[in-house]
């Protein structure tokens, strides 16, 4: 069926709008993992089992696997996903952006090396360089529009003319010329509120995955007011280290699945 209906049957049948970010940092795991040379797969699956009821999809970081050499584990804990909690998807944060052979070669990457149900991608280089992303009509392509940092303004508020800002420009293109399949999203941080509903007003019922909750200070009460659709759902809301790093003893999976429980609750006092 693909990654938007597995999205939209995840909303409906988990209640929620949580995304847990997978961005592994074995400094902080617990000391039980120290020494453990499977390390970071032993703890994204323990978090995996310990939230998929709680939430909408699962976005592992590419980086903080591949620094640790640990492309594999990345591989396997897809797989994971998919074995264990079917219906569940996940999304590659990888940012890619490229031209040509090698924009195919990093969306053969993300979706048949990997096995990723979406990724995130760069349009800073122009519909070509997305365009293998886009063909591939079963995937989600999430594409970079407002970010969350502070030095997304530096490029993002840039005027593009008639007093439009060029991740306005970012979000209207994509909805009314690069969605013909029906699989983009839109990244829009938490820490932009205003932008975040001037966003949804120009793209309609397009999801929008919003991080910089949590650890950046993202309120969830202006999230939900100003990104939600008219169903209330359309969000995917992502958490990370919040919920990663709750606890750091022999329990870390259930103090993982407690912070995910509730930022899930948290979000739908205002969702409904």
């Amino acid at each position: 069926m693909g990654f938007m209906h597995d999205l939209k049957q995840a909303w409906q049948r988990n209640d929620s709008l949580v995304c847990v970010g997978l961005d592994p940092e074995p400094a902080r795991f617990p000391a039980a993992l120290h020494g453990d040379a499977d390390a970071i797969f032993t703890f994204c699956r323990a978090i995996v089992d310990a939230t998929a009821d709680l939430v909408c999809a699962f976005k592992p970081q590419i980086a903080h696997f591949a620094a640790h050499g640990a492309e594999d584990a990345l591989q396997r804990l897809i797989a994971h996903v998919h074995a264990a909690h079917p219906g569940v998807p996940v999304i590659l944060d990888a940012k890619r952006g490229d031209i040509g052979s090698t924009a195919q070669h990093y969306a053969t990457e993300a979706f048949d090396r990997y096995g990723a149900d979406a990724v995130t991608v760069n349009p800073y280089l122009g519909r070509d360089s997305v365009q293998p992303f886009l063909d591939r009509a079963d995937k989600g392509v999430i594409i970079l529009c407002r970010t969350s940092n502070p030095g997304s303004r530096d490029l993002q508020e840039l005027d593009v003319g008639s007093g439009r800002k060029l991740y306005q420009h970012v979000a209207e293109t994509v909805a009314r010329e690069w969605n013909a399949h029906g699989n983009c999203a839109l990244v829009v941080g938490a820490t932009w509120p205003a932008e975040l509903a001037d966003v949804r007003g120009r793209v309609g019922e397009l999801p929008l995955l919003v991080p910089g909750v949590g650890a950046q200070g993202g309120d969830v009460a202006a999230v939900v007011t100003n990104g939600r659709t008219t169903d209330g759902n359309g969000l995917l809301i992502s958490s990370s280290r919040a919920i990663l790093y709750a606890g750091s003893g022999d329990d870390f999976a259930d103090a993982a699945r407690a912070a995910a429980r509730a930022l899930r609750d948290e979000i739908n006092r205002y969702r409904r």
